[in-house]
């Protein structure tokens, strides 16, 4: 397994091994030892999650507040995506920048979320199944919701002819509107 920072703190990108042949390929998708080695501290997953979403589907930005926080390592069993984060960490060197990651089946990547992001997807294949370990259990009342197409954070989402939200996704919090709410990360 190979360990790839990204642009934002604390944030990083899992690279499998692939051992293929002609009947097909084995990899290991997880290692305790090596993945807390890695973060310098252990990381306990209680929670695993799957989505399947059609082309064009966006999913977020989403994020648990306070006590509710989760970290999450993402990956895409079928179809590909564009996966998203936006530090909401105020004391964070990459406080309000995000970054944008292909996961897909013929990756393989997984993405390493820490507490304190925004996190959220674009379907570029004509369906996708997204799997995701989280470290804290859901917990509805603390989940909120950036606005996808916030202006001050000005991600470029991959040009799409019709992107497909949910209601709750269209009704998105701007950043503004989190610190006002006091919904921003120390």
């Amino acid at each position: 397994m190979q360990f790839i920072p990204t642009t934002i703190h604390d944030a990083f990108i899992v690279e499998p091994k692939i051992w293929g042949d002609p009947r097909g390929y084995f990899t290991e998708t997880f290692r305790q030892d090596l993945f807390d080695a890695y973060v310098g501290r252990h990381v306990e997953f209680v929670q695993d999650n799957e989505s399947k979403s059609s082309r064009g589907v966006l999913r977020g930005l989403h994020f648990q507040a306070g006590e509710a926080a989760q970290a999450k390592l993402v990956r895409v069993s079928l179809g590909r995506v564009i996966d998203v984060i936006v530090d909401l960490r105020q004391s964070s060197p990459t406080f309000k920048q995000w970054t944008a990651i292909e996961l897909s089946e013929a990756n393989h990547r997984q993405l390493f979320v820490p507490r304190g992001m925004a996190h959220g997807f674009v379907v570029l294949s004509d369906e996708a199944v997204f799997q995701y370990k989280v470290d804290n259990t859901y917990q509805p009342r603390a989940e909120h919701t950036l606005r996808y197409d916030d202006p001050d954070i000005a991600v470029a989402w991959p040009s799409h002819d019709a992107l497909l939200l949910s209601p709750k996704d269209l009704q998105g919090l701007a950043l503004t509107d989190l610190a006002a709410n006091g919904l921003l990360f120390q």
